[in-house]
């Protein structure tokens, strides 16, 4: 599809982006297990230590925004995207550029901070952190779609000038006039 095209394509339903999240989240399971479990056993086994918890982080968000970004620059689709047709692209309908892409990424892990806040205020202790990140991820973050009315983007396309938009069930279907 050409950029123009891929502009005026709608934007994605609030429970497609949930839906897409979800199986988001399902394959991340499988990138971090590889990227983050399989480093820190050998580590921990070879040399018998542990990782502190601050450079964790900041090497699971270096892992993440290199996928996130690598994707978008890429096709503007993760695999969960692929999946539910759903594409990310400039506001003038291209793939966005890398810069852009990973704007978009940390835009779009602004989330975190509500919940530091929560956990900060309430002192939450084990399952409790982790369905306080599972439900801010998966629903509070989407319903920011309907703060633009207009447009139906959430606050991280906005900031990032990205757009998510809903690819058609059959782009470009060619219709063959064969009839031997």
């Amino acid at each position: 599809m050409n950029p123009a095209e891929l502009k005026a394509l709608p934007s994605p339903r609030f429970w497609r982006r949930v839906f897409c999240n979800l199986y988001e989240q399902l394959i991340l399971l499988g990138v971090l297990a590889f990227t983050f479990l399989v480093p820190n056993l050998i580590i921990g086994i070879v040399f018998g230590v542990a990782i502190p918890s601050w450079l964790t982080f900041f090497y699971l968000y270096g892992v993440l925004a290199w996928y996130f970004t690598w994707y978008w620059r890429r096709s503007g689709q993760t695999l969960a995207m692929q999946t539910w047709r759903i594409q990310l692209i400039t506001e003038d309908g291209y793939r966005p550029e890398k810069k852009q892409a990973f704007w978009r990424y940390v835009y779009g892990s602004l989330w975190l901070l509500p919940c530091l806040a929560i956990h900060a205020a309430f002192q939450l202790r084990g399952w409790q952190i982790i369905s306080l990140l599972f439900v801010v991820a998966l629903f509070c973050w989407p319903l920011t779609i309907y703060i633009d009315r207009k447009h139906r983007q959430g606050l991280p396309d906005r900031m990032a000038k990205t757009k998510l938009v809903e690819l058609p069930r059959h782009p470009n279907k060619k219709v063959s006039n064969d009839t031997a």
